[in-house]
């Protein structure tokens, strides 16, 4: 169909860290650039869910007087701790010494990632950038020379037979000169991009991790502002690798988190039910205790760093940020580093304007430069060494790589198997069976999403949708006993019965939009995809 056309010279998808970066960037080079940002969440920061502990670097290089000009980073990170839990009772300090520099968090700020994407965006508008917030970009716009000329924003008012409704408004096709893509981890256009222009040639596949956080208000009496604690250990089992964190923040309040890496091979893990039992480690316990729980949410987020790096610039555009997976797991920080990539966009993006070119080609050069890329390429091995040697061995390769050497060792590791091939068929796995949450420290599933603000419209097509209706009866459910219902966070998958016989359920209503499904999938079956503008999670302060 005909759709209105709207002309920017530059339009960037995601306001995220990384996209808000790239507009400030741009409108500092050239004020008079017309910067329009699309945000499918229904205001600026209510789909952005990070720990987080920042590195304040690029922010540092967008705007030197930052603290001045009120940013939200308040809180420094003045003391470290590394724990190993050992079991459910007992736990080890590790010495700072013996872990690898970058868990070292001096300079750092602990802060809520969606606060600063809203002041960032404060700073753009103020700069004459067009922020819309509710609006998807549903479809990649080309031309007839297969460029990307810009994206097709989501149809409003569809009803879930496919039929407009009453409220119907048709989508509209923003077109820009150049398009930056800053859509978060595993953006559905992002991949898109990669697979048509072929950008993970020769690259390692991209490895994901899962994410689970809570807020918490806890007793003042126990509130230590700026303890960074991070650590492994227990629950987790086999090679089922990730680590935990406890940030106090500002205002009594402390994150509370668990990642998991996706590439885990028990298909009855349960990443929410592990976070849950997690909590009741003396470890954490200790604070949470009498605290009450304010907030959840969930995201995947992406860890191959250097080796799993796409190329970033095709015709017609730029994938930036964690939509490129430009995240350094070693530091378990991607916030500057996506700011970071945002500002390289923008360089390159001002450069093609002008010299009158037709793509911004500086960028890999402009990248190459710069400490991102230093940054990102000494940190190559870290994922690597623990998923081939384990937490133990890995660990301490990665402690020698990083401490001794700088990332500078003379070898480079590699991991090529995708994480959803790693899943074994239930019948060769350790049956695992969670206890029931005490609702103080541990909870379900549906009363934590309800902490989560999501709201969809439900008269709406599913925006989870399977390659082939088939594959969850013919193959998950008997082989792998659906492991959807397990590895999502929020409850959106479950196996029914029914008169003729078990099916799989989507309540696509619960959806965080953390996009595990899409990742995790055995058979790579669930595609998911935008729903309508403005629906999933509403974070207030994650």
């Amino acid at each position: 169909m005909e759709h209105e056309v709207m002309e920017f010279d530059v339009l960037i998808v995601g306001a995220g860290p990384a996209g808000l970066a790239s507009a400030c960037r741009l409108k500092q080079l050239d004020p008079d650039l017309n910067v329009c940002v699309v945000e499918k969440g229904s205001e600026v920061g209510a789909h952005i869910l990070s720990g987080a502990v920042i590195d304040p670097k690029a922010l540092h290089e967008l705007f030197p007087d930052w603290q001045e000009m009120g940013a939200p980073l308040t809180t420094a990170a003045d003391q470290d701790e590394i724990v190993l839990l050992k079991d459910k009772n007992a736990s080890v300090k590790i010495p700072n010494w013996m872990a690898p520099k970058t868990m070292h968090n001096k300079g750092n700020y602990i802060a809520s990632l969606g606060n600063l994407a809203r002041w960032l965006a404060e700073q753009a508008e103020n700069m004459g950038v067009e922020i819309f917030p509710g609006f998807t970009a549903a479809d990649l716009a080309y031309d007839e020379n297969g460029r990307v000329q810009g994206v097709i924003t989501g149809d409003m008012g569809i009803g879930s037979d496919n039929m407009p409704k009453d409220s119907y408004m048709p989508g509209m096709a923003l077109h820009a000169k150049y398009t930056i893509f800053a859509e978060g981890c595993r953006g559905h256009l992002g991949k898109e991009l990669i697979n048509k222009f072929d950008l993970d040639k020769d690259r390692d596949p991209q490895h994901y991790g899962i994410g689970l956080k809570e807020l918490w208000d806890i007793d003042p009496e126990k509130h230590k502002a700026g303890l960074v604690i991070h650590g492994s250990g227990w629950p987790l089992e086999g090679d089922t690798s990730g680590g935990f964190f406890l940030y106090h923040t500002d205002n009594n309040q402390v994150a509370v988190g668990l990642i998991i890496d996706l590439n885990y091979s028990n298909p009855w893990i349960s990443p929410f039910e592990e976070f849950q039992q997690l909590k009741h480690h003396p470890v954490l316990s200790q604070y949470l205790e009498g605290g009450k729980r304010v907030s959840y949410g969930a995201r995947a987020i992406a860890k191959g760093g250097f080796n799993s790096l796409p190329k970033m610039d095709f015709p017609g555009g730029l994938l930036i940020g964690c939509d490129a997976g430009t995240l350094n797991f070693s530091r378990i920080k991607g916030t500057h580093t996506a700011m970071k990539s945002g500002m390289l966009a923008a360089e390159a993006v001002f450069d093609a304007f002008q010299n009158d070119k037709a793509e911004a080609d500086s960028f890999e050069d402009l990248f190459k430069e710069s400490w991102l890329y230093r940054e990102l390429f000494s940190s190559r091995n870290f994922g690597p060494a623990l998923h081939k040697f384990g937490r133990w061995l890995g660990g301490a390769f990665n402690t020698v790589d990083q401490n001794l050497f700088g990332g500078k060792l003379p070898v480079t590791l590699h991991d090529r198997v995708e994480d959803h091939a790693k899943l074994k068929q239930a019948n060769e796995s350790k049956t695992i069976f969670y206890p029931k949450p005490d609702g103080k420290l541990s909870f379900d599933k549906l009363s934590s999403v309800y902490l989560s603000n999501t709201n969809h419209e439900e008269d709406q097509p599913c925006h989870l949708q399977l390659s082939k209706e088939e594959l969850p009866l013919t193959v998950n459910i008997p082989l792998y006993e659906e492991p959807a219902q397990r590895y999502c966070p929020a409850g959106v998958y479950e196996v029914t019965e029914g008169e003729t016989g078990k099916r799989l359920q989507i309540n696509g209503q619960n959806c965080l939009h953390c996009k595990t499904c899409d990742i995790k999938d055995p058979c790579q079956n669930i595609q998911w995809v935008p729903p309508e503008g403005g629906g999933g999670p509403n974070y207030p302060n994650m």
